[in-house]
């Protein structure tokens, strides 16, 4: 074998690990792709839910505001109804916006 047959070997050999090696790049970043698409859907996940909590903080911060007012029993009621009705809308004007 001579060495332009020897070098035109391991020229083939290279081509070939190079293929191999785009071929794994391609595969890489296809899945780097993916991975940062499904991390971003975790975080909005994580976001809403987060906001979930905040809201259902706020709504037992006010409820025990309106168990320490000295209210007749009747008017507590009263008053917790339309702070949860106050609650609502602000949550429906929240979802509204965040559309």
């Amino acid at each position: 074998m001579g060495s332009q047959d020897k070098m035109i070997t391991e020229i083939q050999g290279l081509e070939r690990k190079v293929k191999l090696l785009l071929g794994k790049y391609q595969a890489l970043k296809e899945e780097v792709g993916l991975l940062k698409s499904e991390n971003e859907d975790l975080r909005s996940i994580i976001r809403m839910k987060q906001e979930k909590i905040n809201n259902f903080q706020n709504k037992i911060k006010i409820s025990k505001i309106v168990d320490t007012i000295a209210v007749e029993k009747d008017e507590a009621t009263e008053l917790k109804q339309t702070i949860d009705e106050y609650i609502k809308e602000i949550d429906r004007c929240i979802a509204h916006l965040g559309e």
